[in-house]
C-alpha cells in the first residue's frame, strides 16, 4: 500500500491542492450567493438581466 501512494504521490499532490482551491471558491460563491451579492460583480442597476435573474419576491 505505501509503495503505490509513494508512486503516485506527485499526482495525490495535485489533486488535494485542486480540490481546496475548488472548495474554496464555492465557499466563496455561497458566501456571496447569501449576502445577495452578485456573481458578475457588476450589480443589477445597469444589467439588462435584472428581471429575470432576480425574481419579484427577493424585492
Amino acid at each position: 500500500m505505501l509503495e503505490i501512494i509513494l508512486a503516485n504521490l506527485g499526482t495525490i499532490i495535485i489533486f488535494v491542492c485542486l480540490a481546496a482551491v475548488i472548495t474554496g471558491v464555492v465557499v466563496y460563491l455561497v458566501n456571496n450567493r447569501k449576502k445577495g451579492k452578485t456573481s458578475c460583480g457588476c450589480g443589477c442597476s445597469n444589467c439588462a438581466l435584472r428581471d429575470t435573474c432576480h425574481s419579484k419576491s427577493q424585492k
